[in-house]
């Protein structure tokens, strides 16, 4: 069993993606599809490589992302997302209503997102089946 600070829900969240790369890593993988380390390394926000295998390990362990080798490079992994980790899809798209309430977001840039939170719950329910389905994961029953 893991040491917790405590165990108030939101600080059980914040504990395995409370830092800075987490939710970008994960996001990047549900809205740009990047898989590849090299890919995450292209991330806007310059993050560096032993910060990256850091994050990527510590999601793997939490069970936030699947690690499997790369068939067409020898030494290389692609990443995927799980269950758990598409269940933050309702949080970060809060996340991002926040930052366009508030922060100078590059519209254009990120006119996906803008559309994605226009089209509503349904919109974001579509994608997190698109993303149960590119992952191939069979959402748990619910009881």
């Amino acid at each position: 069993m893991k040491n917790n600070r405590s165990f108030c829900p939101l600080n059980l969240m914040v504990e395995i993606v409370g830092d800075k790369w987490s939710l970008l890593i994960l996001s990047e993988i549900m809205f740009e599809n990047k898989r590849h380390f090299r890919q995450f390394l292209q991330m806007e926000e310059k993050i560096a490589s032993n910060i990256l295998t850091d994050r990527l390990n510590m999601l793997e362990q939490q069970g936030m992302l699947t690690k499997k080798h790369d068939p067409d490079h020898k030494q290389g992994f692609i990443y995927g997302l799980t269950e758990r980790s598409i269940d933050l899809l309702p949080m970060i798209m809060e996340g991002i209503r926040w930052s366009l309430a508030y922060e100078p977001v590059d519209l254009v840039r990120y006119a996906s997102a803008v559309n994605l939170l226009q089209g509503g719950k349904d919109a974001t329910s579509r994608l997190r089946n698109d993303l149960l389905d590119m992952h191939h994961i069979l959402p748990e029953k619910i009881n």
